[in-house]
């Protein structure tokens, strides 16, 4: 299995709306895409969040082929959607884990 890991800082004062989207909206039309077979969306604790509130995205894949998929016909339109509502209130950094268990 692959997971698609998204760590977010999100500003202090759109955090509570930035929340409120990813899971009323993003993560339920990142799931509608049919490449995805399920997720997590974590609060990352005993962090210093004088700048920011830490988030950390997961997103399950069955297949490297679903990724690309994803990555290369939904992400560009999805990710663009999160800078018009926020703009640089927020920053994300993104990386693909293989599981070993």
């Amino acid at each position: 299995m692959l997971i698609y890991n998204v760590t977010l800082k999100v500003e202090n004062g759109i955090a509570d709306e930035w929340l409120r989207w990813m899971q009323e909206e993003h993560i339920p039309e990142l799931i509608q895409t049919g490449l995805f077979c399920g997720h997590k969306l974590c609060h990352l604790l005993e962090q210093d969040e004088t700048e920011g509130v830490t988030f950390i995205a997961q997103y399950f894949l069955d297949s490297a082929e679903n990724y690309e998929a994803y990555i290369s016909q939904h992400a560009p339109r999805m990710r663009e959607k999160g800078f018009t509502l926020f703009g640089s209130r927020f920053i994300a950094f993104r990386t693909l884990m293989e599981t070993l268990d």
